[in-house]
């Protein structure tokens, strides 16, 4: 029988209507079994979402302050909740037991995953199904990384004892018991780390827009969404700055080749986008999408002959491994050679590392351009597309843009562009109108 994983992410579950949107989802599919809850989300505009008041809450108990007024409007919050939709349910014992964790300085990472923990609470009591509380089945290592065989056993065989389920994200357990969280938007990984656990067939992943768009609607009016999209596509995508699901949450799904669907909440019958292991190369558009971000800088290494010196490159990223800096690209060319690097690593030894670089390498030239924002056009569909980066430049060309670098991976499903930031939404919007009609 067909098996779904379905993760409602924090707008989905933000008060007692959205809740009942959300059960209707799961009770019209029989396949919907394993529920994974984020924190209510924001209500409105002008509203917090139960994260960040428990942030705040924290920060306040280490000033040493009243936490009363703040964590009121958390407990009003999940009351509220409650009473709408009718339920026989308290949280009131475990409200104050997270209460008092807190002033008596609970661990951040503790705080900050209350919030699914008590969503996941109420769902599962509305729902009638069993609830799970993450600290038990998810676990990480020593230096706070998952531990995924473990986590995918352990889960794996709690799961068979429960047919029906609700699993709070963003958290798990430590060695020492002690609660760890993955990053902001982490529930979109638990949801993966259970879909795989249970073999689903697929992994529905329910958020407030009807899928991956193609650009970024504050750029680009009204794009178009992506239908389907390979794991691949969405890793390149998600690290450029396209935000609608955490990008880590392909890797756990990826090893059964689980599909993922990102779904709208709000409009249950639009279909969305299908993230899928592989998909074919013809397509109405030969790129799937673009996304891009600013704050980058170029550090530029000219000298004769560098291609003809042996270890060269490896000495100008030992010094970049001695200041701990990563860099992003390394474009260069015979004479020339440019690292890309983030400009808030760079700022505070930015003066050192151009002196050290310049002295370990005998550099001609050493220079540093700011203000970089860097853009990539991705498609599995340009591999055989004759001419997509020349269309690409010239869309950029016909707007009097200044390319500052150009990447290309191996895989050619993505090109990378460095511009100035002032450039970046015009480029964005001309690439765009170049390739979607």
């Amino acid at each position: 029988m067909e098996s779904k994983v379905v993760k409602f992410g924090g707008s989905s579950l933000a008060d007692a209507v959205q809740f009942k949107k959300v059960a209707d989802i799961i009770r019209a599919d029989n396949a919907r079994k394993y529920v994974v809850a984020s924190a209510p989300g924001k209500r409105n505009d002008d509203d917090i979402k139960v994260t960040d008041l428990l942030y705040k809450c924290f920060e306040l108990a280490i000033a040493k302050k009243s936490i009363d007024d703040i964590f009121e409007k958390i407990r009003e919050r999940y009351n509220s909740i409650i009473s709408d939709l009718e339920l026989d349910f308290s949280l009131d014992e475990e409200l104050d037991a997270i209460k008092a964790g807190i002033i008596h300085r609970a661990g951040r990472d503790y705080v900050a995953s209350r919030g699914e923990y008590l969503n996941a609470m109420v769902l599962a009591a509305y729902l009638g199904y069993d609830f799970i509380d993450a600290e038990t089945c998810i676990f990480f290592d020593d230096n706070g990384n998952l531990d995924t065989e473990k986590t995918n056993r352990v889960l794996s065989e709690l799961l068979i004892q429960h047919s029906r389920a609700v699993i709070p994200g963003f958290y798990g357990c430590m060695s020492n018991g002690s609660i760890k969280t993955f990053s902001r938007g982490g529930s979109d990984i638990t949801g993966s780390i259970v879909a795989r656990a249970i073999g689903a067939d697929i992994y529905e992943n329910w958020t407030d827009v009807s899928g991956m768009l193609m650009a970024d609607p504050r750029i680009v009016d009204n794009p178009k969404v992506i239908d389907v999209i390979t794991y691949g596509e969405l890793r390149e995508l998600s690290y450029m700055g396209a935000s609608v699901m955490h990008e880590d949450a392909i890797f756990p799904v990826k090893v059964s080749n689980i599909p993922i669907n990102i779904r709208n909440t709000n409009a249950p019958d639009d279909p969305g986008t299908m993230i899928v292991p592989s998909a074919s190369v013809g397509s109405a558009n030969i790129i799937t999408g673009i996304a891009g971000r600013k704050g980058f800088s170029i550090i530029n290494i000219e000298k004769d002959m560098m291609n003809a010196e042996i270890g060269f490159g490896r000495r100008v990223l030992e010094v970049l491994e001695n200041h701990k800096v990563c860099f992003e690209h390394l474009p260069s060319s015979i004479d020339t050679m440019s690292v890309v690097i983030s400009t808030s690593e760079l700022r505070s030894t930015k003066y050192e590392m151009v002196a050290e670089i310049a002295k370990v390498v005998n550099a001609d030239r050493v220079t540093v351009e700011d203000g970089i924002a860097l853009i990539a056009v991705v498609g599995r569909s340009m591999e055989r597309a004759k001419g997509t980066a020349g269309r690409i430049f010239a869309a950029i060309a016909k707007q009097d843009i200044n390319i500052k670098m150009i990447d290309q991976g191996s895989s050619e499903r993505n090109i990378i562009i460095g511009i100035e930031e002032n450039d970046y939404k015009t480029a964005i919007r001309a690439i765009y109108s170049e390739f979607v009609k």
